[in-house]
């Protein structure tokens, strides 16, 4: 592996942890954005994942992101959008993160993803599911389309200040969720989504030491070839 020095991963940290943030408002458009700025070199990438520079990538992607914002705008498919999207986003938000969290050991590579990445992502996610059954239960769904509109504007100028300022995007990512959290102990957030980012928490730390036990299995695989 090649030598990296300490401002490239702390570079990388940042913009993985807002891409991750990001992601928790849309799937797909922060790894659209990621993709674009891997394939103009604007940001550091571990070579394993390079591939979300590709063309095929790229392309799948801004399809991908196109439906997904599209979806969010039809009646009553927002809400199950939901249901899919929390799981989605927290996988999202650890492939954003591992991708951009370069100079690691893939183990602590993978277990930094899947604990930061993975929980920002399932975090802000639940806050949007949160802000959605408000709208839908005061306004009995009229107002959803701006509560999309803001999500979508959210991923694009969060995922885009993680390229050009992931320091401030970092930052902006990590207070947000901070109020959601700060919502949940004061008991605003209904208990079904306290106890789903608990799980999600759980979960993505012990999928990131499993996953990271992968990426170093098969990365000394490939270097006694």
């Amino acid at each position: 592996m090649e030598s990296i020095d300490a401002l490239t991963m702390l570079v990388g940290l940042a913009a993985g942890v807002a891409l991750s943030a990001a992601c928790g408002f849309r799937v797909f458009v922060p790894l659209l954005v990621a993709g674009v700025a891997l394939r103009f070199e604007a940001l550091p990438v571990q070579d394993d994942l390079a591939w979300l520079a590709s063309t095929p990538a790229l392309v799948t992607l801004g399809t991908a992101s196109a439906l997904e914002v599209g979806a969010y705008y039809v009646p009553r498919l927002d809400n199950l959008l939901d249901a899919v999207a929390t799981p989605a986003s927290v996988v999202a938000g650890i492939l954003a993160s591992a991708a951009l969290f370069v100079g690691f050991d893939p183990l602590l590579q993978w277990t930094l993803a899947a604990v930061a990445g993975g929980s920002v992502a399932g975090g802000v996610q639940l806050g949007t599911v949160a802000t959605r059954g408000v709208s839908t239960g005061l306004t009995g769904g009229l107002t959803n389309s701006l509560v999309s509109s803001g999500e979508a504007l959210g991923a694009l100028l969060l995922s885009v200040l993680a390229v050009v300022a992931p320091a401030l995007a970092a930052a902006l990512a990590l207070v947000a969720l901070a109020l959601v959290l700060r919502r949940g102990r004061r008991g605003r957030v209904d208990p079904f989504l306290q106890s789903n980012l608990a799980a999600v928490a759980g979960g993505s730390g012990a999928g990131g030491v499993h996953l990271g036990t992968i990426g170093r299995t098969l990365r000394t695989a490939r270097a006694g070839e």
